[in-house]
């Protein structure tokens, strides 16, 4: 007589197998059971309340905060000028001369403001005190007009 073809672990394999497909069908009979279809459309509703959070029920009317349209901002404001005199007072911090240029740190406001050689009326040095104006350059302040005082 022949011996049977299912080992042990094919078996064991088929009884799994079976095992896993009941549970299925258990789990998809609760799911049908317990089901959320024909729910009312008030049940499925979701209201956000004064603070922005999400809630079931709805928002109070008389906690209804009002907004003016024309104060809401979109984007960033724009930069009011500074007053602040045309001329300034400084002194030169750092000063190459081999690559043409450096730093004066402006005694009222106590910011450091770039400087080029192309804007010397004549040579600086470091320590040096001086008088400048300002414009705005391509990554912030630079001196133009430089002198010595």
């Amino acid at each position: 007589m022949a011996r049977s073809t299912e080992t042990f672990s094919k078996k064991e394999k088929e009884k799994a197998r079976l095992k896993k497909s009941k549970e299925k069908k258990e789990k998809a009979l609760e799911r049908k059971a317990n089901a959320g279809k024909g729910k009312s459309l008030e049940d499925m509703m979701a209201y956000i309340d004064e603070h922005g959070n999400i809630t079931s029920t709805p928002p109070d009317p008389t906690r209804k905060i009002s907004v003016n349209a024309e104060d809401i901002q979109v984007g960033v404001a724009k930069q009011q000028d500074i007053p602040y005199e045309t001329v300034r007072n400084g002194i030169v911090t750092f000063f190459n001369e081999a690559k043409g240029y450096g730093f004066i740190r402006d005694l009222q406001t106590e910011e450091s403001i770039f400087v080029h050689i192309n804007a010397l009326t004549e040579p600086l040095k470091e320590n040096n005190r001086v008088t400048f104006e300002t414009e705005q350059g391509q990554k912030g302040l630079s001196a133009i007009k430089v002198k010595k005082k």
